[in-house]
């Protein structure tokens, strides 16, 4: 499974979870306003940890979390490879 799928997969399961209806899921949608709250973040952080064993926060210097989900798959993209 390609990282984009990891991401997107836990994204979609996480929404369904907590009720949030999301718009169409494209590299330039904006994270923060599709209406992703902190803990929905925490949660999937912390889930894709689990689906790559790494978590790219704690290993580096990240002063400020990707913007829109493309860009989150690219992040991910590049620590995980």
């Amino acid at each position: 499974m390609s990282m984009r799928e990891i991401v997107i997969e836990q994204i979609s399961a996480i929404a369904l979870e907590q009720g949030v209806t999301l718009p169409p899921l494209t590299d330039d949608l904006q994270l923060m306003e599709a209406g992703l709250d902190s803990l929905f973040f925490a949660i999937l952080v912390g889930r894709l940890e689990d689906a790559t064993d790494y978590d790219p926060f704690a290993s580096r210097k990240v002063s400020e979390f990707p913007q829109t989900l493309g860009a989150l798959i690219t992040f991910y993209e590049r620590v995980v490879a």
